[in-house]
C-alpha cells in the first residue's frame, strides 16, 4: 500500500493513474462518457470535508480538574424493557418484544437525559444524576439502577435501587422541566448496590441505568401516551457509558469487549426483546442528551409521506406532518425514504416481472449526460394519471452454473432489465444499501482512506484502490467520496439530498428545483422555497450520522438454562473465529479493511475517535467486467465500485424479513454470500480463487464470520 501522503493533496501517481482508467470509460458526474477527462496536473487539491477546528454539536463527557467524569447520556421513550420477549422466558415463542419500537408521538415531548457526575475518579465516593428534559415537562419519572444480580429470580427485569427525581421547588414532587436548573431534579448514591451488603464504588464498576419517563398528564401535552420506559443502559464508573451483552446466570450486564464494537462505543448493544429486525433503526450507544432530539426529529422526517404527510408507522395515531402534503414530486419512486430502506436496510428483492421501484435506475445518454427521457434516473410513478409509464423490471435472469473445486455447484443470476418507457443509451440498477454507521464512515479523516489507495498497484498484491473525487454542488470543493455505490457522494448531506430529489422529486436548500433531477446546469438558481427547508435537511442529515451499528455477535450469551436462545444470539463462536482468521487469510481484507480510526473534527462527537469496523477502505476497485454496466459517476468507471462495508450485513437476514428476502451486489443479483463472492472479478480474482479452493467446512466458517457482522 501506499504510505500517507500530506493532507490537501492527491499524489500526482495517484491522480494520474485515476485520469487514466477514466479515459477507459468514466465520465462526467452521473453518466458515463466516451471523451478523456482533462489531463493529468501534477497535484488535485482536496479539500477535508471537516476542516479542524470545527465545532461540536455537543459535548458528551469532559473530566473536570479534579478528575470529575461528566457523562451525559441522551435518551427515548420505549415501550418494554430490554430483557422482555414477546412471552415469558420459559414460554413459547410468540413474537417479539416492544422495547425498540418508537411510540406515538415519539418525536416530540419525549426525549430526555442523565448527566452523570462521577467522582469516583476524583476520590469521592458520590455519584450523582441529574435528569434533564428537552421538551416539555416529566412528571412521575422513576429511575431504576443496579440490575438485582443477588436474586436468582431476575429474569426481564428487577433492580436492587428504585428511585426517582423529587424537585423541592415543586413541593418536593418528581416535576422536572426543560430549561430549569439541572440540580432541581437529581439523584445521589455513594456505595455499589449489586453487592449485599452496599460496598465501596471503584473504577470499573458495573451500573445498570433504566429511566422511565412519565409525560405530565390531565391533560397530556400532545395525543400521546404518557408512561414509558427507556433504554435500559450500562454506565462503568469511571469510563462512562458502554454497549452491553447479558451475561450467566441472568443475561446479566457486562460490557463489550472492544473488538466486538464495530462502530465503537456508538455500536448497538445486543438485543434480548427478539427484535433484531429493529436494530439498524437504533441511535448511536453514546449518543448526547440534545442530539437525541435531533436524531428523532430527522427520524421523523425520513419516515414522513411526501403525499400525504403521514408517518409509516402508527399513521392513525401519529399526527400528520401537514408542512409536508402534496410535495412529493410530479414523478418518484416512493413517497418516504424508509420505503426503500425496509427497515432501514435494503430494497426489496428482484421479482420477475416486478416494478424496481424500490431501487434507483440510474441513466445517462450515450456522452455521459442527462438521458432526455429520464434525467439522471428513472421516476417510475407519477402523480398524473395521464403520465407515461416508465416502469423498469426484471424480465428475465441469464443463468450459469460454476462447480467448485469440491464439486459443490453454483447457480449465479444475473437480471436482464426492462424499461417500458425508451431503454436509455447508459443505465445501473442500484439497490438501495442499509444506512447504518454513515457518521463514522463521515467522520474518518481522508488521510485515513488516502492511504490504503494503491493506483499503481506498487506492493504487487493486484488491488489498486483509488478514491472518488466529487465536487459539493453548493460550495465547489472536492471532497474525497465516501457514499454510494461508486463513492459518488462525499457527505450525508448530499447522499439525502440527492435521494430525495431523483426518488421523490422533492427538493431541498442542495437541489432547489425540480431540474436538478435531470442535470439543468443552472438548477441551483431557483428562489422558490424549497419542500425540505435547511433545518429539515440538516435533521436528517443528523439522523442519518446518528443511527448505532449492531455490535459483532460472536460471543455466547448468558441465557438462564433451559430458556431458549434467541435466533440471533444461537452462535458458534470458535467457528466464527475460524471464518474471520480464513477471511484475512484469503486476503478479502486487502480491500475490505477490518478496522479505521475516525478522526477529531466532524461535529459530533459520538462520532470521534473511535476505533470501528466497517470491513471496507471505501475505494474504488475494478471488479472485472461480470460486474461492469454502462455507467460511471464522477472518476468511477463502469467496473469499478467501491467497498461496501460489511458491518450489519449479517442482520439482512432479520431486517428484510428471512433470509430469503437478502439480496447482495450493487443490483442485487447475489442471494448468498457464496454467489456475491463468485460474482468478483478484476482486482478480487485472486482472493476469489482461494475462497473457491477452501473445503466447504472454511466456506461455511467465512459464512458464520460474516453472519456475526
Amino acid at each position: 500500500m501506499m504510505k500517507r501522503h500530506a493532507q490537501g493533496r492527491v499524489p500526482a501517481l495517484m491522480l494520474a493513474a485515476m485520469l487514466m482508467v477514466t479515459a477507459c470509460g468514466g465520465g462526467g458526474d452521473g453518466g458515463s462518457s466516451t471523451t478523456p477527462p482533462p489531463a493529468a496536473t501534477p497535484a488535485e487539491a482536496w479539500s477535508p470535508l471537516y476542516a479542524a477546528g470545527t465545532p461540536l454539536m455537543e459535548q458528551i463527557q469532559y473530566r473536570e480538574a479534579d478528575g470529575t467524569l461528566v457523562t451525559l447520556m441522551g435518551s427515548r421513550p420505549t415501550e418494554r424493557h430490554a430483557r422482555e420477549r414477546g412471552e415469558a422466558w420459559d414460554a413459547p415463542d410468540a413474537g417479539p418484544g416492544r422495547y425498540l419500537t418508537f411510540p406515538t408521538f415519539y418525536f416530540q415531548n419525549r426525549t430526555f437525559g442523565i448527566e452523570i457526575r462521577d467522582g469516583v475518579p476524583a476520590g469521592r465516593q458520590k455519584i450523582e444524576m441529574y435528569l434533564r428534559v428537552n421538551q416539555g415537562i416529566f412528571d412521575g419519572t422513576t429511575f431504576s439502577l443496579f440490575r438485582n444480580v443477588l436474586d436468582p429470580n431476575v429474569r426481564d427485569y428487577g433492580w436492587a435501587m428504585n428511585t426517582g427525581f423529587n424537585n423541592a421547588k415543586e413541593g418536593g414532587l418528581p416535576i422536572c422541566r426543560e430549561g430549569q436548573p439541572k440540580e432541581d431534579c437529581m439523584i445521589v448514591f455513594d456505595s455499589n448496590w449489586r453487592t449485599d451488603p452496599h460496598s465501596p464504588l471503584k473504577i470499573g464498576d458495573p451500573i445498570e441505568l433504566a429511566p422511565a419517563p412519565r409525560l405530565k398528564r390531565d391533560p397530556v401535552v400532545d395525543g400521546g401516551g404518557s408512561r414509558y420506559y427507556s433504554f435500559e443502559q450500562l454506565y462503568v464508573v469511571g469510563v462512562g457509558m458502554r454497549p452491553w451483552y447479558g451475561i450467566a446466570p441472568n443475561l446479566d450486564s457486562a460490557p463489550l469487549p472492544d473488538d466486538t464494537l464495530l462502530g465503537g462505543t456508538a455500536s448497538i448493544s445486543y438485543n434480548y426483546s427478539e427484535e433484531p429486525m429493529r436494530v439498524f433503526q437504533q441511535m448511536s450507544n453514546n449518543i448526547g442528551i440534545a442530539n437525541t432530539q435531533r436524531f428523532v426529529e430527522g427520524r421523523r422526517l425520513f419516515h414522513t409521506s411526501f403525499a400525504d404527510g403521514t408517518h409509516s408507522e402508527h399513521d392513525k395515531d401519529n399526527p400528520v406532518f401537514t408542512a409536508h402534503i402534496g410535495q412529493l414530486g410530479a414523478r418518484y419512486n416512493q413517497p418516504r425514504c424508509i420505503e426503500c430502506h425496509t427497515n432501514n436496510g435494503r430494497s426489496k428483492p428482484l421479482a420477475l416481472a416486478a416494478k424496481l421501484d424500490t431501487m434507483s435506475i440510474l441513466t445517462a445518454n450515450a456522452e455521459g449526460g442527462p438521458d432526455a427521457t429520464y434525467g439522471n434516473n428513472v421516476q417510475q410513478h407519477a402523480q398524473s394519471a395521464t403520465a407515461p409509464a416508465y416502469d423498469v423490471t426484471a424480465q428475465s435472469f441469464e443463468t450459469t452454473v460454476r462447480t467448485l473445486p469440491d464439486g459443490e455447484k453454483v447457480e449465479l443470476v444475473k437480471p436482464v432489465f426492462a424499461f417500458k418507457g425508451p431503454v436509455p443509451a447508459r443505465f445501473s440498477a442500484r439497490q438501495a444499501p442499509q444506512v447504518i454507521g454513515m457518521g463514522l464512515l463521515e467522520a474518518l479523516p481522508e488521510s485515513a482512506i488516502l492511504a490504503q489507495a494503491d493506483p499503481n498497484d506498487a506492493n504487487g498484491d493486484g488491488i489498486k484502490g483509488v478514491p472518488n473525487l466529487i465536487v459539493d454542488p453548493e460550495t465547489g470543493k472536492t471532497h474525497v467520496g465516501r457514499f454510494g455505490w461508486k463513492a459518488s457522494k462525499a457527505s450525508i448531506r448530499q447522499q439525502v439530498a440527492d435521494a430525495l430529489i431523483k426518488d421523490m422529486g422533492v427538493t431541498s436548500p442542495m437541489f432547489p428545483s425540480p431540474g436538478c433531477q435531470r442535470g439543468a446546469p443552472d438548477c441551483r438558481g431557483s428562489t422558490v422555497p424549497t419542500s425540505v427547508t435547511e433545518n429539515e435537511l440538516e435533521r436528517m442529515t443528523h439522523y442519518l450520522s446518528l443511527i448505532g451499528v449492531p455490535a459483532q455477535r460472536k460471543l455466547r450469551s448468558g441465557f438462564p438454562d433451559g430458556v431458549r436462545v434467541s435466533p440471533e444470539h444461537d452462535v458458534n463462536p470458535a467457528q466464527i473465529a475460524r471464518g474471520s482468521d480464513l477471511f484475512a487469510q484469503i486476503r478479502c481484507v486487502a480491500c475490505h479493511t477490518p478496522t479505521m480510526k475516525t478522526g477529531n473534527t466532524h461535529p459530533f462527537a459520538e462520532l470521534r475517535e473511535q476505533t470501528i469496523h466497517p470491513y471496507s477502505d471505501l475505494l474504488l476497485h475494478d471488479m472485472g467486467p461480470g460486474l461492469a454496466d454502462t455507467l460511471a459517476e464522477s472518476r468511477a468507471y463502469p467496473q469499478q465500485w467501491r467497498t461496501a462495508p460489511l458491518w450489519g450485513i449479517g442482520s439482512l437476514r432479520f431486517i428484510q424479513g428471512d433470509r430469503s428476502s437478502v439480496r447482495l451486489l450493487h443490483d442485487g443479483r447475489a442471494r448468498t454470500y457464496t454467489e456475491a463472492v463468485l460474482w468478483h472479478g478484476g482486482e478480487a480474482t485472486d482472493a476469489r480463487t482461494r475462497y473457491e479452493a477452501l473445503p466447504k467446512a472454511d466456506r461455511d466458517a467465512i459464512g458464520a464470520f460474516l453472519d456475526s457482522l
